[in-house]
């Protein structure tokens, strides 16, 4: 299949990511010459740490993550080609749909919350807070939530390449400088939509979890547009900014540790471990 080269072909990667860095540069100088408080080049330095790490630690565990998805997909349910329309616009609408639960469930489960707490940890939303990513996703169980792609008959490659596209295209939508998209507003999720999502202002959280679409949202309830009457705040609600890669990372994990060690009885212990984030 065209996948594996795809993933593995280093001039590519090396084109996203010289393509990426230039983006921010001029983001950066964007920001400057228009006088806006887009960054904090502390905050900025540290998403650069947690993004090597993260980097590093995908690098390691990409074996044993392949695992399960190559288990499932020798016992898969159906046979296909993989690259007809059909197939392809089946994976997309299948990665975005689990996609957006488990984006939705990494925000109403601690247990996840303590890897994605680390992407929404940013004060300011540009290009940089795209690569701050948590290093325990796979600990937290993110894969999960996509193995039945495989079960199905999806190839691994093809659901790895699915969601990278998602990724990548989600790198685009960290900024606040992206203009409204017009009709495209009511399908896709656009930089207007995700500033809302990494808002911590009351009426925002919780919402616009979609990654290439916003329509689940619509259809579940998540949706939300910019607060017409405030200007939007972002960071963690009641977090305590740090420029420290590893106590980002990690920060959550500790501090829901000790709250499970410290609760009265297996209930609250639980609960302290999976459930609300802040519950």
């Amino acid at each position: 299949m065209g996948y594996a080269s795809l993933l593995l072909d280093p001039m590519l990667r090396q084109l996203i990511l010289a393509t990426a860095l230039g983006l921010m540069l001029l983001e950066y100088g964007i920001g400057r010459l228009a006088r806006h408080d887009t960054h904090d080049w502390r905050e900025s330095a540290a998403s650069f740490g947690v993004a090597l790490g993260q980097s590093l630690l995908r690098a390691i565990e990409a074996g044993l993550l392949a695992v399960p998805f190559a288990f499932l997909y020798e016992h898969r349910l159906f046979d296909f080609a993989q690259t007809t329309p059909v197939a392809l616009a089946g994976l997309f609408l299948g990665s975005e749909f689990l996609y957006y639960w488990q984006h939705r469930a990494s925000h109403r489960i601690r247990w996840m919350w303590a890897t994605h707490a680390v992407h929404h940890s940013t004060t300011r939303l540009n290009l940089t807070a795209a690569i701050r990513l948590g290093w325990t996703g796979n600990i937290s169980g993110n894969f999960l939530f996509f193995l039945p792609l495989a079960l199905i008959g999806f190839h691994p490659f093809a659901i790895v390449a699915m969601l990278g596209i998602n990724l990548l295209y989600q790198f685009f939508i960290h900024s606040q400088f992206g203009p409204k998209l017009g009709v495209f507003e009511w399908v896709l999720n656009t930089p207007s939509h995700h500033r809302v999502h990494h808002a911590c202002n009351e009426p925002c959280l919780d919402k616009n979890y979609g990654g290439i679409l916003i329509v689940f949202d619509r259809l579940f309830g998540t949706f939300a547009e910019h607060p017409s009457d405030q200007p939007l705040r972002f960071g963690l609600v009641g977090g305590v900014q740090s420029f420290n890669p590893i106590r980002i990372a990690l920060g959550e994990w500790i501090a829901m540790l000790d709250d499970a060690w410290r609760a009265p009885g297996a209930g609250a212990k639980l609960r302290a471990l999976f459930g609300p984030p802040g519950g």
